[in-house]
């Protein structure tokens, strides 16, 4: 039997990811985000874990290095890479959006046209903005994206957000909706096909587990 390699992103969607694959028989010891290992194995199981840099899960998967993984839907739609959806498997939720100081917005989304947004999604942001009819300024930024307009790189930002927290802290609010995120099972394209089966299995009872219907 051929190896099944897995990519876990490291940070919070790790633990869930691996609980979740855990409870259907997909695991292997020494198994967390903390380990010095690159590679996990499970020889029994002939399951490998690959545990990468959030960013870095989707590369992974494309190039065929690893099978299958789990990335939120906001890195996923961000990375723009070429792999299968298979399921969403509902945690790591939270959503993007626009925010703005709250002393210094505007009256329309509109207004804000031909000004500087931070964010470290700058395809999602320009796809966004363009659909309202607006050009942007984009700064990419790798984090603390709050900061941005508080010492005056942007006048805005675009970025994820959860409870809302940390925007409040910074005096900023949310002025625009751009799309919900979750955590998503993906595959590359070439494995889904050679290792259906067993993808296709996992995807089985990873359904039944967050209540989704279906398998690819």
């Amino acid at each position: 039997m051929e190896y099944l390699t897995v990519a876990l992103p490291k940070g919070k969607l790790f633990k869930p990811s691996a609980e979740l694959l855990e409870k259907i028989g997909y695991t292997a010891d020494g198994l967390s985000d903390k380990s010095r290992k690159l590679i996990i194995t499970n020889e029994e199981k002939k399951v490998r874990f690959i545990i990468t840099k959030t960013a870095d899960v989707p590369t992974y998967v494309e190039y065929g290095a690893a099978d299958i993984g789990v990335i939120g839907k906001d890195v996923l739609t961000e990375s723009g890479k070429d792999v299968y959806e298979l399921l969403d498997l509902g945690f790591g939720k939270c959503h993007l959006m626009m925010a703005v100081p709250k002393e210094q917005k505007r009256a329309k989304l509109t207004d804000y046209a031909y000004t500087r947004v931070a964010t470290k999604f700058p395809h999602i942001a320009e796809e966004f903005f363009t659909r309202q009819g607006m050009q942007m300024e984009y700064i990419n930024l790798g984090g603390s994206i709050e900061l941005g307009p508080v010492v005056g790189l942007s006048e805005s930002i675009v970025d994820i957000v959860e409870t809302g927290t940390t925007l409040k802290e910074n005096g900023l609010e949310e002025i625009a909706y751009i799309m919900d995120a979750t955590a998503r099972l993906i595959a590359n394209r070439v494995s889904f096909k050679l290792k259906f089966a067993r993808i296709g299995n996992m995807v089985t009872a990873l359904s039944k587990l967050v209540g989704k219907e279906g398998q690819p």
